[in-house]
């Protein structure tokens, strides 16, 4: 009789598990996209700081502005001369 209600009660644990064991792995899944997404966010977070800064070197920093136009538009001063070094491809035999 006592192993019969042990065959039964582990029976039923068996059942239980089974019927919650795609929910259990359903769970860490979305767990898994959790993580994965806020560790994406905190990416895009940490750009929009580092553009938000230089906007703000932008418009508020007269030598960032300056040295912006120096660097892609090769601007100088009017008592500086520009030299700019040109680099050749390889040549191929």
């Amino acid at each position: 009789m006592q192993l019969a209600i042990a065959l039964v009660a582990i029976a039923g644990l068996l059942l239980i598990i089974a019927a919650y064991l795609p929910q259990i792995q359903e769970n860490q899944r979305m767990r898994a996209e959790i993580y994965k997404l806020e560790a994406q966010i905190q990416e895009q977070e940490d750009t929009a700081k580092k553009l938000q800064a230089e906007i703000d070197a932008l418009r508020n920093d007269p030598k960032t502005v300056e040295r912006l136009a120096r660097e892609k538009l090769g601007y100088a001063r009017a008592d500086e001369t520009v030299v700019r070094f040109e680099t050749n491809a390889p040549v191929s035999p």
